[in-house]
């Protein structure tokens, strides 16, 4: 043995040089760690909330659509684009509808106006045409590419679908990751508000302008059909530019009006009294045309100017806190919390969220949660003519509600849809608030669910989420900011995580040098990035860089935030697996092995943290020969594990390795190749047989059944 690291880290593990031989961690990176997935959202039902009764002037494009999903034809890639509120998401839906119900079609939806969505709903695709468990969580944890295992499932589909990925108003999210491809299998329609060819090689491009003047009049003539005339119709169409998503407004409140109701003539006049609010499509490409949110402004305004006549103000306000957010599910959850008493009584949400869905201001969707959306065109009106003064109260309140809805002290744990479902609502928030300190918090709050999405083990949602709120809010908090370079630290943790090791050093290293320089090197925010940084530097082979980082956090988390802290006590559990064997013994005068008991008693058996110290004091007491010891607590802490995150979870796989190797080193060889069977069985399905991760365990694997393999020599053995 020369001394060269020139060991294998599995499983993102460190390399290990003790007593002249190398060992090889097995991911006992537990806290923060991932977890397995639960069942994915339905991608079956569309989320459109209430589509129209009927589809007026659109026969062309459906025509073309219905070709396109024929029983004998696939490979079509069909593009609908045109501006915001002119229905789009409606021909898509119709499409969706005469596939599955006439020509037999699996139809899946996808939300495609965010990455976090876009991926899960892919991963959803793939569960629905028959990825397993394993597969999904090596997608999600980025150890395989996720967009080849989506069409992979799509090429190998037995039934012909229909795939709409719906809001694509970014399309270069589609084209990071390749998530946009043809299937002989299938036919693929993407609604979106940006035309250009570039961004849709290979796909047939479709418009969708505004209506009609005949058939504008026939949409409110569905919706209000006794309260008026086909002229007095046309008349209010014209006024509205024929807009669909404004004359789906105008008639949602003609025909909600009971106690005294409007004629059309009489909304005309109004429109033409109305207040002309200036605004701008943003994110459209330029299109002919009316403003759509000038023309949605004149509609939405009406009706909240009836609502404040009736004694109904709170609807009102619930719009207006609403339009704080951003043009996606947001769970319903969100706001039914006290919090909500800032900007409207708590108990008056229901009634004021009654009239809102009544004129169709907003719609209950099932997103995987219950929840509610409005039009981002909608949302951009009520938000540019918000009144300033009330700005204030009304972001302050939306932080409160989103921090109550994320996790305080967020834990690993399973997959879980409802976090990612608010990460375009906290980004959203972020570019909203005015006021420094409001954003301040809410850039607390949004660093927080970017944990929270790291320890489920959605890291590539985590270090977009964190990498985008250090963006958006360094602009105007500054690059030193203490929250800023935080959410910095975390962007740079999540590249760790996916195994983007030479970003993640470069990030982390110029965040704890600020850190260092504008807190301290005891504060818990640089000790925070050191920890990350450690991490990566074992990963890396540089043991001894690593290893002294470690020990100077344990330090300096002591002094901070003092022994029983869970941090504190998870830095120390790191060292169990860092150190080589004959450290463990002498270090910390030998209290560092008595460490799981110690966490049992301060945080619980079942603790996240305790779990990782037994781990680690398994894979110790097996470095040092101790065998039995070692076996018996990896097969607790794989009992734990398993209850926890499930069988196919990555570190649940670690564990079942190290057991082997126990069971293997104790005489138990037949039960050591069962262990290792399984293992490298699920690692092939979940990562494919020939990632380095599958590899290793076929080869300890291979190494028990030639009777080759030997355990670690103990220290003076």
């Amino acid at each position: 043995m020369t001394g060269a690291m020139d060991g294998h880290a599995e499983d993102r593990g460190r390399v290990y040089q003790a007593s002249g031989d190398q060992h090889i961690s097995e991911h006992h990176h537990h806290v923060g760690g991932t977890a397995g997935p639960s069942s994915p959202d339905s991608v079956r039902l569309p989320a459109v909330g209430r589509p129209p009764a009927v589809l007026r002037d659109r026969a062309e494009v459906m025509e073309r659509l219905r070709a396109g999903v024929e029983a004998t034809r696939g490979g079509e890639v069909y593009v609908l684009y045109g501006m915001g509120g002119c229905g789009k998401t409606a021909v898509a839906y119709a499409a969706f509808q005469a596939a599955t119900g006439e020509y037999g079609r699996v139809g899946l939806w996808v939300n495609a106006s965010d990455r976090a969505n876009l991926r899960a709903g892919m991963l959803a695709v793939a569960a629905d045409r028959g990825a397993d468990d394993g597969e999904l969580l090596a997608a999600r944890t980025g150890l395989r590419p996720a967009a080849d295992l989506v069409w992979r499932y799509l090429d190998r589909s037995a039934e012909p679908w229909l795939l709409v990925l719906d809001n694509a108003d970014e399309p270069e999210i589609l084209r990071d990751g390749s998530w946009l491809r043809s299937s002989p299998r299938g036919t693929v329609v993407v609604t979106t508000r940006r035309a250009a060819a570039r961004w849709w090689p290979g796909a047939e491009l479709q418009h969708i302008g505004v209506l009609p003047r005949a058939d504008a009049a026939l949409v409110l003539c569905d919706l209000a059909p006794h309260s008026g005339t086909a002229e007095h119709a046309a008349q209010i169409a014209d006024r509205l530019g024929r807009l669909p998503l404004a004359l789906t407004l105008a008639g949602g409140f003609l025909s909600h009006q009971v106690l005294d109701p409007w004629t059309m003539e009489a909304y005309g006049h109004h429109l033409d009294e109305g207040e002309r609010v200036q605004l701008i499509d943003r994110g459209a490409e330029a299109l002919p045309g009316a403003d759509p949110r000038h023309l949605v402004g004149l509609t939405w305004q009406l009706t909240l100017d009836t609502f404040e006549a009736r004694g109904l103000p709170e609807a009102a306000e619930l719009l207006r806190l609403l339009a704080r957010f951003a043009p996606e599910p947001l769970p319903l959850t969100l706001l039914d919390h006290a919090d909500i008493s800032g900007v409207l009584p708590r108990a008056r949400t229901e009634t004021a969220l009654r009239a809102l869905l009544d004129q169709s201001l907003t719609e209950l969707v099932d997103a995987g949660a219950r929840c509610v959306q409005s039009h981002g065109v909608l949302l951009d009106s009520v938000s540019a003519a918000t009144p300033a003064e009330r700005t204030p109260v009304l972001d302050t309140t939306a932080v409160r509600l989103l921090d109550a809805a994320v996790p305080g002290v967020p834990d690993a744990g399973p997959d879980d849809p409802r976090l990612r479902l608010l990460v375009p609502h906290a980004l959203a928030l972020l570019r909203r608030v005015g006021e420094p300190s409001t954003l301040a918090d809410a850039l607390a709050v949004v660093t927080r669910l970017s944990v929270a999405l790291h320890r489920t083990g959605d890291y590539l949602s985590a270090w977009e989420t964190s990498r985008t709120a250090a963006d958006v809010t360094e602009r105007r908090l500054g690059a030193e900011h203490r929250l800023v370079l935080a959410a910095r630290s975390r962007a740079g943790r999540a590249l760790f995580r996916l195994g983007r090791y030479a970003e993640a050093e470069s990030s982390l290293r110029d965040v704890r040098a600020a850190q260092e320089r504008l807190f301290g090197v005891d504060d818990p925010d640089t000790l925070d990035t050191g920890y990350g940084l450690q991490l990566v530097l074992a990963n890396l082979g540089r043991r001894e860089e690593s290893l002294a980082l470690l020990r100077a956090t344990v330090t300096g988390r002591r002094k901070a935030l003092g022994a029983a802290h869970p941090l504190t006590l998870r830095s120390r559990a790191s060292l169990l697996e860092m150190l080589p064997a004959s450290q463990t013994l002498t270090e910390e005068d030998g209290a560092l092995l008595l460490l799981p008991a110690e966490c049992a008693r301060l945080l619980g058996p079942d603790h996240t943290v305790t779990l990782g110290a037994a781990h680690n004091h398994a894979w110790a007491l097996y470095l040092l020969g101790r065998f039995g010891e070692a076996d018996e607590e990896m097969r607790l802490v794989t009992e734990g594990y398993v209850r926890r995150f499930g069988p196919d979870y990555p570190l649940v796989l670690a564990a079942r390795q190290l057991h082997a190797r126990t069971r293997t080193a104790l005489g138990h060889v037949a039960e050591g190749i069962e262990l290792m069977t399984d293992v490298v069985a699920r690692r092939e399905r979940g990562l494919g047989p020939e990632h380095p991760f599958t590899a290793a365990s076929r080869r300890l694997l291979d190494e028990f059944r030639s009777g080759k393999w030997r355990p670690p020599r103990p220290p003076g053995g």
